[in-house]
């Protein structure tokens, strides 16, 4: 074989693993878009449904398995996790259904693993390890990893993608702080959910907590605010 013929395979196997894999992170992400707008409602998730049929569920949780994304396409890699989460803190709570709240399963952050990407993970590993560490600088994550609990922002109907994920981002970001019952704002005291505190260096990067906070409020918070923080809600986001 000579050298351009060996360059010209190379081209076209490389090629045929790029089709692969984004085929399979296309795969995945229009049946988790599916599944997200079946079964969430303003919010809330219809686990009992879910539990009733989870064969959707199922064949989600085995298509994770076998994608596989690359930190060199961020975009991809990005939604693909996220996706991962949402689907596999619904997968817990329905193996597990009826429960009150996801503290009442043990282990069920750090215990519990998933076959997800190729590996196997806990949802602690997969939000600290895979997502936090590899994007240190990206503190929106906490706006879309939705754990179950009504302290949670919302989870959204609908699956995050690689050509929308910015978009999703900033839009999910900017409607959990501008929420009044997620940022309690009274004169010059501000309650913040705790999620600030467990995370508090993601949110002080460039400043403090207010100056992250206030780059995506319509209604500026005093930089001076005497901050505290309001008691995680841990009830279940089930729809009632």
């Amino acid at each position: 074989m000579t050298i351009q013929m060996k360059h010209i395979t190379t081209l076209i196997t490389l090629l045929f693993i790029a089709v692969s894999y984004g085929q399979s992170v296309d795969t995945f992400v229009n049946k988790a878009d599916t599944f997200f707008k079946t079964h969430i409602k303003n919010g809330r998730v219809d686990y009992k449904a879910i539990k009733n049929n989870p064969t959707t569920l199922n064949e989600l949780t085995t298509l994770a398995k076998e994608v596989r994304v690359s930190k060199n396409n961020p975009k991809s890699y990005q939604a693909f996790w996220i996706n991962a989460y949402n689907i596999s803190v619904i997968k817990g709570i329905v193996e597990n259904y009826p429960v009150k709240k996801p503290l009442d399963i043990k282990g069920f952050f750090d215990k519990i693993t998933y076959e997800l990407g190729g590996v196997k993970t806990t949802l602690n590993e997969l939000e600290n390890i895979l997502l936090r560490k590899v994007f240190p600088q990206e503190a929106r994550f906490h706006f879309v990893l939705v754990c179950a609990g009504l302290g949670c922002p919302p989870i959204i109907n609908e699956a995050y993608t690689p050509g929308k994920l910015e978009t999703q981002l900033q839009r999910q970001t900017t409607i959990a702080l501008n929420n009044p019952n997620f940022i309690k704002v009274k004169g010059n005291k501000v309650q913040l959910s705790q999620i600030f505190e467990w995370y508090k260096a993601d949110f002080t990067q460039n400043g403090n907590e207010i100056d992250y906070i206030n780059t995506f409020r319509k209604e500026a918070i005093p930089t001076n605010a005497k901050v505290s923080y309001y008691p995680y809600d841990w009830t279940l986001n089930e729809v009632k």
